[in-house]
């Protein structure tokens, strides 16, 4: 699980510790199911079973993968398109190549994440490199939705190409935890992600045994979502395991500590902890739309349909999908309008 290393972390700014700083109490914790997203890749819905209030400003959540793929099965997703959110792609390891209607896109790997503002509508595809389908080899990232105020959903699409090399990289005081800053603000130290959507996006990494306490905007929610290893969320110590979502309560800081025994092919405990300013709008989401009425998710539709959100460039050959259905199965999103 390379992403963001260092080689040597005690050279790194520690994250303080304020006393004064009250922990978050833990107000649940989800077991994620597995499902398949677009061509067949594997994925964890790590979101599935809470309740939408809770996670606001995110939508989706999906761990792709860890897959080890054998030659020539490795898989994307067909174009499809995109209205009223952004979509953020993290990848650990492997490859992945994004294209867009409007000429964003390119390739990331360990560490690197794309940021795409779908905003009014866009088309794009997330594939692996031809290279990667002819070798295999292993698949492991994240894909997250985070929506837009009723105010940015109409704004032009826009595309970020966050490098790994860009990130905030600092070490828990106890030098036992190393915290990637992927975007947001942590105890000053911010990331490079620029947010429609005041957010902070975190990949931690902590060895067996380690603490981490992490100072959390009092006005954002925090999730912490175990990717790998097994630890305690919360003063209250409560187990999480690998594929566990925990939604904190109120407070000033979230605290994980690490077991200090962890299995042999997951050495330390990964985290990708987020949290956001709640947007407080009604919700209508369906399929790759994400809107505040049920009339203007299905006003996505038509304009798909009509070829409004745009066309792929001739340089590609692929088709659209055409059907209602065939562009619901793309994402692992709702097949019916849920309204919050």
């Amino acid at each position: 699980m390379p992403a963001v290393t260092v080689k040597d972390i005690t050279v790194l700014p520690r994250v303080s510790v304020d006393p004064t700083l009250r922990a978050r109490n833990v107000k649940s914790i989800t077991t994620a199911p597995s499902g398949f997203e677009g061509e067949g890749f594997p994925v964890r819905r790590a979101f599935a079973g809470v309740d939408m209030a809770e996670l606001d400003p995110f939508v989706h959540l999906d761990q792709m993968g860890e897959v080890e793929y054998a030659p020539g099965e490795p898989k994307g997703t067909p174009w499809h398109p995109h209205r009223g959110f952004e979509t953020v792609t993290y990848i650990i390891d492997g490859i992945f190549d994004h294209r867009d209607n409007n000429g964003g896109g390119g390739r990331i790997s360990n560490g690197d994440t794309q940021w795409m503002t779908a905003g009014a509508g866009i088309l794009h595809i997330e594939t692996p490199p031809e290279s990667l389908v002819i070798s295999g080899g292993l698949f492991h990232g994240f894909q997250l939705w985070v929506n837009l105020p009723a105010a940015k959903k109409w704004s032009p699409p826009a595309y970020q190409d966050l490098r790994a090399s860009e990130v905030a990289l600092l070490a828990s005081h106890d030098g036992g935890a190393l915290i990637r800053v992927i975007a947001g603000s942590v105890d000053g130290h911010s990331g490079p992600g620029s947010t429609q959507t005041p957010i902070s996006l975190v990949h931690a990494t902590l060895q067996p045994g380690a603490e981490l306490r992490l100072p959390w905007r009092k006005d954002y929610n925090a999730l912490v979502y175990t990717l790998a290893g097994a630890g305690y969320v919360g003063e209250e110590a409560r187990p999480v395991r690998m594929g566990q979502l925990t939604v904190f309560g109120e407070g000033d800081s979230i605290v994980v500590r690490a077991a200090d025994v962890q299995e042999s092919r997951s050495p330390e405990m990964e985290l990708f902890i987020l949290g956001g300013q709640p947007i407080k709008e009604p919700v209508a989401w369906m399929g790759p739309f994400v809107m505040n009425t049920k009339a203007e998710v299905m006003q996505a539709f038509e304009d798909y349909q009509k070829g409004l959100l745009g066309t792929i460039p001739a340089i590609h050959k692929e088709s659209l999908p055409t059907s209602e259905s065939d562009v619901l199965n793309v994402h692992g999103a709702p097949q019916t309008i849920i309204e919050k």
